[in-house]
C-alpha cells in the first residue's frame, strides 16, 4: 500500500497537536509494510526531500501571505502543484490522507484530478473550538472544514465525542467515521539516572512548596483563566505552600494581570515555551498536571503526564473524559467550574486520593489504549476499509 500524506506541520515544525500525531503515527505504519510519502512546509535551510523514520518527507517552502488565510492558500497552491507532479512521476498512490482543513484544497484538487480515495482526520473543529461561529474568518474556516469532510471517503477522529460532533455539525455519517486515540511513546519521558531533580526543581519553586502546572496552547479553550481563579482557592487551602506553572508560547498578558488582580502573582510563573528536554525534568519534579479545558478533542497532554507519572486533573470536556477515567487514572473536574477545579487540585495536593495508585493506572493505560503500534494498525484497518469499498465522496446524511 502506498499513501500521501498531507500535513501542515512536522517536526521540527511544531504549532500544534498535529505534529507530533504525524510524527509518531506514520513510523508505525512504515513498519507495517506501508509507504508513506508526506508532503509538509518546509522550515529554515532543511533539506527539500529526506528519509524521516522510513517515512519520505517532502518539504515544500511556502512564501509568506498577506495573512494567515492568504498563507495557507499559498501553501495549497505549493501542495497542489507539488502533489500532482510527485503522483505522476511516482505513483501510483493507494489514497490520499488530509490532516485537517488547511490541507484541504489541495487534498481535494489530488482526489479529483487522479481519482484518488481520500481519507482525512479531523483534530478539531471550528464550531468546536469557538462554541460557534462568531466571524467572518470562523465561518470560512468552517466551509473549508465542511469541504473537506464531504469530500472524503472516510473520517478518523481520536475520540468517540469527535466522532459526533463531527457527524452533527457536518452532517457526516458515523457509519464512515473511525475512532482512533491519539498515542504515546512513554519511553521518551525516561530521565538520566544522574538527573538533579532537586537543583531543577528549585528553578521553579521553593523546597516547601507544591508544583502545579498547566502545558499547552495559551488560547481560551484550555481554561487556564478558570485555573488561576482556582488556584486562588487552593492556595488559600495550602496557606500559599503551592507554585502555579503556566507552560507555553503566546500571550499571557491577560492572564499575568488576572494573577495580579487575584493576588496570587508571587505564587504563578509563566514560562514561555519550554524544550522537550525542560519539559521532560520538569514533569519529573512536579506534583501536578492540570488541564482544565473548555473545548478538548482529546488532550495528548494528558498522556505526556501519564507518561511521566504526575498526578493528572481535568476537566469533562469534550474526549478528556474518555483518557481520563475520574478516580482509576485522575480526576476529572466540571468544566468551567472554579470550585470543582480547585476541589479536585486539592484532592490530588492533599492525597485525599491515591496518588500513587493513580499515576501507576494511569501509566499501564498507555499500552492498553494508547500504543501507537496498536493505534497505527487501527489506521490501517481504516485504509483497508476505504480501499475495499471506495466510495467516490459520502453522501451527507
Amino acid at each position: 500500500m502506498k499513501v500521501l500524506v498531507l500535513a501542515w506541520e512536522f517536526p521540527p515544525r511544531i504549532v500544534g497537536g498535529i505534529a507530533r500525531h504525524v510524527a509518531e503515527l506514520y513510523p508505525e505504519l512504515v513498519k507495517l509494510g506501508i509507504e508513506i510519502h508526506l508532503m509538509t512546509v518546509a522550515q529554515g535551510n532543511q533539506l527539500k526531500r529526506e528519509r524521516v523514520e522510513g517515512i519520505h518527507v517532502h518539504r515544500l517552502p511556502v512564501p509568506p501571505g498577506n495573512d494567515f488565510l492568504h498563507w495557507v492558500g499559498k501553501m495549497n497552491d505549493a501542495m497542489g502543484e507539488y502533489g500532482g507532479e510527485l503522483v505522476m512521476n511516482e505513483g501510483p498512490f493507494d489514497l490520499l490522507h488530509a490532516h485537517d482543513w488547511l490541507v484541504g484544497d489541495a487534498a481535494i484538487a489530488l482526489r479529483n484530478h487522479f481519482e484518488l480515495p481520500l481519507l482525512s482526520t479531523i483534530h478539531a473543529t471550528e464550531q468546536g473550538r469557538h462554541s460557534g461561529l462568531h466571524n467572518h474568518t470562523s465561518h470560512y474556516i468552517d466551509n473549508k472544514e465542511k469541504d473537506l469532510v464531504q469530500h472524503s471517503s472516510r473520517i478518523i477522529v481520536c475520540t468517540n465525542y469527535m466522532r459526533q460532533e463531527v457527524s452533527r455539525i457536518h452532517r457526516y455519517p458515523e457509519r464512515l467515521i473511525d475512532v482512533v486515540y491519539n498515542g504515546i511513546c512513554p519511553e521518551k519521558k525516561h530521565l538520566d539516572p544522574q538527573f538533579d531533580s532537586l537543583g531543577f526543581r528549585r528553578r521553579f519553586a521553593k523546597d516547601e512548596e507544591q508544583i502545579v502546572y498547566y502545558v499547552g496552547r495559551i488560547t481560551y479553550e484550555k481554561g487556564i483563566s478558570v485555573l488561576l481563579n482556582a488556584a486562588h482557592k487552593v492556595l488559600k487551602q495550602l496557606q500559599g505552600k503551592a507554585k502555579v506553572v503556566i507552560i507555553g508560547g503566546g500571550n499571557t498578558e491577560h492572564l499575568q494581570r488576572q494573577a495580579q488582580m487575584l493576588g496570587i502573582n508571587q505564587h504563578c510563573e509563566f514560562t514561555g515555551f519550554m524544550s522537550d528536554e525542560d519539559l521532560d525534568c520538569f514533569q519529573a519534579i512536579a506534583d501536578c498536571a492540570v488541564f482544565p479545558s473548555l473545548y478538548e478533542p482529546f488532550g495528548i497532554v494528558a498522556l505526556e503526564s501519564f507518561a511521566a507519572r504526575v498526578p493528572v486533573v481535568v476537566s469533562d470536556a469534550g474526549g478528556l473524559p474518555e483518557v481520563v477515567t475520574h478516580r482509576k487514572t485522575g480526576i476529572v473536574t466540571q468544566r468551567g467550574n472554579t470550585e470543582s477545579l480547585a476541589r479536585g487540585i486539592v484532592d490530588v495536593l492533599e492525597n485525599n486520593v491515591d496518588t500513587q495508585r493513580l499515576v501507576q493506572r494511569a501509566y499501564a493505560e498507555l499500552e492498553q489504549h494508547f500504543s501507537w503500534p496498536k493505534l497505527a494498525q487501527q489506521t490501517r484497518s481504516a485504509y483497508e476499509q476505504l480501499l475495499c469499498h471506495q466510495p467516490q465522496e459520502a453522501v451527507a446524511s
